[in-house]
């Protein structure tokens, strides 16, 4: 489930992520995408993830699509987690997407919102 929360920036889609994302998780999110790039920004993201388990099927297929399409719309990534492998996906995402991304602990979350605010 996505929950949105939020943002100090326009241009910065922040949400909290918890147990499983869903096909109408990504649609409830497509369009605030396609705000901020019609306002000629990249989107920024704040991540919270806390006991986030991956995806449905149909909301990996949607992510997908909808990365695919904005892939050149996204900047800079703050991701909040407690787990090594959220640390490696934030890594990876940062390697393979020129976007700069950086991931926090839980105890760094008023960082990691100074840091995409600025």
């Amino acid at each position: 489930m996505i929950q949105i929360l939020d943002s100090e920036k326009e241009q910065v889609i922040s949400v909290k992520i918890e147990g499983n994302i869903t096909k109408k998780d990504i649609q409830k999110i497509h369009p605030l995408i396609h705000n901020i790039r019609n306002n000629g920004m990249k989107v920024r993201w704040y991540f919270e993830l806390e006991d986030f388990t991956g995806y449905d099927l149909k909301g990996l297929w949607q992510d997908l699509k909808v990365d695919a399409a904005h892939f050149d719309d996204y900047g800079k990534m703050a991701m909040v987690g407690d787990k090594k492998w959220q640390e490696l996906a934030a890594e990876a995402t940062d390697f393979f997407t020129g976007s700069e991304v950086r991931f926090f602990e839980p105890h760094q979350k008023d960082q990691a919102k100074q840091w995409i605010n600025n």
